[in-house]
């Protein structure tokens, strides 16, 4: 079985555990990853404000213009995507990097907008450099498992503009949870999304509420009520990996021992595609 794992970017992730975990296991594994936290500390450092957005479905995320967009690009599939795949090299893995635009692997319509909260009314704003995935180019990651690869995925994706009449392609920014969630569906792999918490909680400032299994929608109602803040997009994220065709999705710690066995073994919140049997699998936001 195929098993996706993405590591989040969060300043309080280390990937160390995960990377040595990704190493010793005998499936097939995609690595993708987040990259937040680089992000903003670049864009800081540029003097450029990193803006945060609310959705009208109250999931909040980052507002890419073309500034930010480009320091993104430099960032994920530069800086954190070929640091990922050094630090597998030297676990013996033979890993690759990837973008979403590499094979145009993760693929679909560019939003020149995107629908927002402010001061509590719905607005549009313009100037936005952000995509939704239509395609996974499984065939590719397939070709490279049957070479002996490990491909290590980041955002950006390969967003399709049409001009003209055809599809011009260009470097769009795409949520990496929900990338991740793409891929394992398409792979129908089990998702592993490692982060900074032990999974998803009851009550956000008490560990000791883990939700630890969600099989029926009741329970999964439950989770989505849970959901608070970032955590709201993982919940996005694994809805879209079942319908897809993921056999399993995982929230986990990321800085446990052994994070991806762990989770594996039953650490995190595990949510089965029993949880939408009687759901409308539908997307309950967008990307910011």
């Amino acid at each position: 079985m195929t098993i996706v794992t993405k590591i989040g970017g969060a300043r309080a992730v280390d990937p160390a555990g995960a990377l040595a975990d990704v190493a010793s296991l005998a499936e097939d594994v995609v690595l993708t990853h987040g990259g937040s936290t680089a992000v903003d500390e670049t864009l800081e450092r540029l003097g450029i404000d990193p803006e945060y957005v609310e959705t009208p479905s109250g999931v909040v995320g980052r507002f890419t213009d073309e500034e930010t967009m480009e320091v993104f690009e430099m960032v994920m599939p530069g800086l954190l995507n070929t640091e990922l795949v050094a630090g597998l090299q030297s676990e013996g893995v033979d890993a690759v990097g990837l973008s979403g635009v590499d094979g145009k692997l993760l693929h679909g319509p560019r939003k020149s907008a995107v629908r927002v909260v402010e001061d509590g009314k719905r607005k549009i704003r313009r100037g936005d450099h952000s995509g939704t995935i239509k395609e996974v180019n499984a065939d590719l990651l397939d070709g490279l498992f049957a070479d002996g690869y490990t491909p290590v995925v980041s955002p950006p994706m390969a967003g399709a503009e049409e001009v003209d009449g055809e599809d011009i392609i260009t470097p769009v920014n795409t949520d990496a949870d929900r990338a991740s969630a793409a891929i394992a569906g398409a792979l129908e792999a089990r998702l592993v999304l490692l982060t900074d918490v032990p999974g998803i909680l009851a009550d956000p400032d008490d560990e000791e509420t883990l939700i630890e299994r969600v099989e029926t929608p009741a329970e999964f109602e439950r989770l989505e009520a849970a959901a608070e803040g970032f955590m709201g997009r993982k919940v996005m994220a694994i809805e879209e990996a079942l319908d897809a065709g993921a056999r399993e999705v995982i929230v986990a710690d990321a800085n446990a021992d052994e994070p991806v066995q762990s989770a594996l073994d039953g650490g995190g919140t595990h949510v089965l595609a029993s949880a939408l049997d009687d759901t409308s699998a539908t997307t309950h936001g967008e990307n910011a």
